[in-house]
């Protein structure tokens, strides 16, 4: 669905009023899910990569980037997720040759390419499949909420100007669960971007460090784009966030067109945004997250801005994995 507007409004707007109520049978619903299901443990330590919030928050760019550190530093990393959008079930593989996101979900596809992924509505076994073919730690995209699995290192990813929207749990709200809640189940908090919503004070209230970071084009793609005519499209959590870093990067935007967040694109839906952009001398251009959701056939006539994350401080997201790493490579502590 796209992510509805009063969400992100302070005041609290007639739609959210009414949700209210609904929002706090989801919140008790949650609770009580967390209380009942006792968290099985893996055979090689997990890092989960959550939010709070439903969707564009900037997760899987975070979980790309520890991918890649963890491997940097020796360890063989497996990723774990449930595949949301896809079919299968699994546990499964993923092979991006084979598989589509209708099957295993857009996440999943670009997180295979830093690492080998798995999907599993199952967390467990999913973790023990990672586990048996050779994985020495698993990074699970998404799942903070889903009790069925134990973490040993739990980071939020927050945005730093909307933070937490207007505080209301879904529907009401962008909430998953309140962030009083949350906050006592993670280690640290990854804030993205600027912090304008005072994330690092309250990450320091509660005795949690915040790393901060943010999304960067990819040198090559922000070159090729910048002073160039596009018709933009994506269907992501937060779809304007997208269109933003197009303009900032130097694009010409000469139409933006959101999405809901998942978006099955038809072939006769991406012939109609590929008609436009021609008719407005523009290029089409979307998220890499989107483009695996094109049917193959008319990926070639859409391009991608990569993204990758930067850490403001690098060395401090190493001291925040190192002791679930040493674990990892089977280091003991002296």
């Amino acid at each position: 669905m796209k992510t509805p507007g009063f969400w992100y409004r302070p005041q609290a707007t007639p739609a959210a009023v009414l949700l209210a109520p609904a929002g706090a049978l989801y919140d008790v619903a949650s609770r009580l899910r967390r209380a009942l299901i006792k968290p099985q443990k893996a055979p090689v330590p997990v890092v989960c990569v959550g939010n709070l919030v439903a969707g564009g928050a900037g997760k899987t760019p975070v979980a790309l980037a520890l991918a890649r550190r963890l491997a940097e530093i020796g360890i063989s990393v497996h990723v774990l997720s449930r595949g949301h959008g896809g079919s299968l079930a699994g546990p499964v593989r993923v092979d991006p040759e084979r598989h589509t996101a209708a099957e295993v979900g857009d996440e999943p596809l670009l997180l295979a390419r830093a690492a080998p992924a798995w999907v599993s509505r199952d967390r467990p076994a999913g973790a023990r499949a990672a586990a048996a073919a050779g994985a020495q730690l698993i990074l699970m995209d998404d799942g903070f909420q889903n009790p069925s699995l134990a973490k040993d290192l739990s980071l939020l990813v927050v945005d730093g100007g909307n933070g937490f929207g207007n505080g209301r749990i879904l529907p009401a709200g962008p909430l998953r669960e309140r962030p009083a809640d949350g906050l006592k189940r993670a280690h640290a908090l990854v804030v993205m971007g600027p912090d304008r919503a005072g994330i690092g004070a309250l990450a320091a209230r509660h005795g949690l460090p915040a790393l901060g970071a943010r999304l960067v084009p990819a040198a090559e793609d922000a070159a090729r784009l910048r002073g160039r005519k596009v018709l933009a499209f994506a269907g992501i959590g937060r779809p304007e966030k997208f269109f933003a870093t197009l303009a900032e990067l130097g694009a010409e935007i000469a139409g933006a067109v959101p999405f809901p967040d998942h978006h099955a694109y038809t072939p006769d839906e991406v012939m109609r945004l590929v008609e436009t952009a021609q008719e407005r001398g523009a290029v089409p251009v979307t998220t890499e997250k989107d483009r695996v959701r094109l049917p193959p056939e008319a990926r070639p006539m859409v391009e991608a801005l990569r993204v990758d994350l930067a850490w403001d401080d690098p060395t401090a997201a190493d001291a925040v994995l190192e002791p679930v790493a040493r674990r990892a490579l089977g280091v003991r502590d002296e």
